[in-house]
């Protein structure tokens, strides 16, 4: 069998295939004209389509509780020989760059996964290769806290490089719900003893 003849019976086939698919009926889009002429035509009115996406929606898009870093709590400074405030004696710094939340309501309880993103960057005075980011997570309910977690973060940094940037997740955090209240998620650098 020649190129050419093996071609013309690939193409063939092919085409015998395509026709073949136009005659199957409500397979592929087939069916009375009455049918898709109402689906064209069809147009639903804004009380449907609120229902849909209410239905569509997990509850993460309604009861999913802010994520918020804490004031005084975005950024940490270490100082080197008690030089507090000496930009010279600056050894390193930390920064919060992201926050990052998703929920699932279900039973009664919001589960929360949580995260943050940051940077630590070496001062003037800073020669470390490793330094810990302490970061708390912590939820409050009504001006309670119903969760309160402390993670200190290796972050290593290689030379040449003067900074290196941290991630941290905390998954499945089960807060209580009945509706209404107030919930916050917390995020923030912990520096206190």
């Amino acid at each position: 069998m020649t190129r050419k003849t093996l071609f013309r019976a690939v193409a063939s086939a092919g085409l015998a295939t395509l026709l073949a698919g136009c005659s199957m009926g409500n397979m592929f889009g087939g069916g009375s004209t009455a049918t898709n002429a109402n689906l064209q035509n069809a147009t639903a009115t804004p009380a449907a389509v609120a229902q849909a996406q209410t239905n569509a929606l997990p509850a993460i898009a309604t009861q999913c509780p802010p994520i918020k870093v804490r004031l005084g709590g975005e950024a940490m400074f270490y100082y080197g020989g008690g030089r507090t405030g000496d930009a010279k004696a600056l050894q390193y710094q930390g920064v919060i760059d992201e926050t990052t939340r998703n929920c699932v309501v279900s039973n009664g309880l919001i589960t929360v996964n949580m995260g943050v993103s940051g940077r630590v960057l070496l001062g003037p005075a800073g020669k470390q290769s490793s330094v810990s980011a302490p970061i708390r997570f912590a939820v409050e309910r009504d001006g309670q806290a119903i969760f309160s977690e402390k993670y200190t973060i290796p972050v290593a940094i290689t030379p040449p490089a003067q900074s290196a940037e941290f991630v941290k997740v905390v998954e499945n955090v089960a807060v209580p719900y009945l509706g209404g209240e107030s919930i916050t998620i917390w995020v923030g650098f912990d520096t206190r003893g």
